[in-house]
């Protein structure tokens, strides 16, 4: 599709106040001031780095003359000279965040310490064609962009999390199940040529994995699932503190994983899979079918969140039925958390996503005893299961972040390329 541009739709900058984000010590900087909250000193800074005394100090004169970080006052501890904080810079960086669900497209323009200075929410529009749906994103962007009135030299990108499959190279969504007509669109491409600014985009589920990582302190566990409960559900991936996509950007699709082998078929052809077992759409029908929740009115459709919600509640008021829905998914997905913590041997299991809050009360009840009886590695280490830091609402701060991990966070693939150099 080739999207020609409008009168008045900036074209791409060419130019940044931001300085250059491939150093990876300068990178590992960044990552320390962010991560260390109070803020830290340079002679902190090396210890924490490993770096020589001098190369700190390049590294901050360099981000505080970008304005990337700023002095926080002094402070003294023991004998010699009072010693220099410095913490990130709230109004040094902004990063505007999309998070695309099938019912609903969200937006927030945040600062470099996860503030939203502006959101918008809309029905996502499945009725027009995807590149047209797509375009209007991009004139829902610039318009936050416009109201916030943040310097655009300052603003690093825009983050997209959508649902998958995606390919990642051409930046393009591919067909995903709950989304029909949404076939090969390229996303990146218009959301670019719409707003003038570099796109970043992934699965969501990653991109919740993103937030994840991006929002703990240094003491969280390096390693993690986080299990996304949207209109689908799958699994982000970090391992040694960092995300983990595939090779071609679509890790975590659990939706086949068997969850209960006795339970419904699946288009697939096997029985009991996460997509017929646990998804929140089956669950709802299950409620209805046991008279739990009354049969769908055609002329006042409630939302497949109400509807969860309305299910959480009746459990929570006594309902025996709606308990026994709530609890048949929990140890379904016990089973599902167990197998990929045992798989992949991490320390930590997040539960997360819009759909997230009506089940987290049973889920967190009964879930994590489950899959301690279950689990192989229970005699080595143990296993924290918990739900999301993210409130619910706050996909698109999500989104965000994925265009502060691209340019805050140190891996390994930019060590590599700075050893070529």
């Amino acid at each position: 599709m080739l999207v020609v541009p409008q009168a008045g739709v900036p074209q791409r900058r060419r130019g940044t106040n931001l300085p250059k984000m491939g150093d990876f010590n300068q990178a590992v900087i960044l990552d320390s001031i962010r991560r260390s909250g109070e803020g830290l000193s340079r002679v902190e800074l090396a210890g924490s780095a490993g770096l020589a005394a001098q190369t700190v100090s390049n590294i901050c004169r360099r981000l505080l003359d970008a304005g990337l970080i700023m002095e926080a006052g002094k402070e003294t501890s023991g004998p010699g000279k009072p010693r220099t904080i410095l913490r990130l810079n709230p109004k040094g960086i902004f990063a505007v965040g999309v998070h695309i669900d099938p019912a609903v497209t969200s937006f927030a323009l945040v600062d470099a310490v996860g503030t939203v200075l502006e959101s918008l929410e809309r029905p996502t529009d499945l009725a027009s064609a995807a590149g047209d749906a797509v375009a209007v994103m991009g004139r829902d962007i610039r318009d936050i962009i416009d109201r916030s009135g943040v310097d655009r030299l300052r603003l690093a990108g825009v983050g997209v999390a959508t649902p998958g499959p995606i390919d990642a190279a051409s930046g393009t969504v591919v067909d995903p199940p709950h989304m029909p007509g949404w076939l090969r669109v390229p996303l990146r491409s218009i959301l670019e040529e719409a707003t003038g600014l570099p796109v970043v985009m992934d699965k969501d589920v990653t991109a919740a994995a993103v937030a994840e990582l991006w929002t703990a302190s240094t003491a969280s566990p390096p390693s993690m699932v986080y299990l996304y409960i949207g209109t689908g559900i799958g699994a982000g991936l970090v391992i040694g503190d960092e995300v983990v996509r595939g090779a071609s950007g679509n890790v975590g699709e659990i939706g086949h994983l068997i969850a209960d082998p006795d339970g419904p078929e699946c288009d697939c052809g096997r029985r009991g899979c996460v997509k017929v077992t646990c998804m929140p759409e089956t669950l709802v029908a299950e409620a209805r079918e046991l008279g739990v929740l009354p049969a769908p009115d055609p002329g006042n459709p409630a939302s497949l969140h109400r509807d969860l919600e309305a299910l959480a509640a009746a459990a929570e008021n006594g309902d025996a039925a709606a308990a026994g829905v709530l609890a048949r998914s929990a140890r379904r997905m016990a089973g599902v958390v167990s197998a990929l913590a045992s798989l992949l041997d991490v320390d930590r299991v997040v539960f997360g996503g819009p759909f997230w809050p009506p089940l987290s009360a049973t889920y967190l009840a009964q879930v994590p005893e489950i899959v301690r009886q279950l689990s192989v590695t229970n005699t080595v280490h143990a296993l924290d299961i918990a739900g999301t830091r993210l409130f619910p609402g706050e996909e698109a701060v999500g989104a965000a972040c994925l265009v502060m991990e691209k340019t805050f966070s140190p891996n390994a693939a930019r060590l590599l390329l700075d050893a070529k150099d």
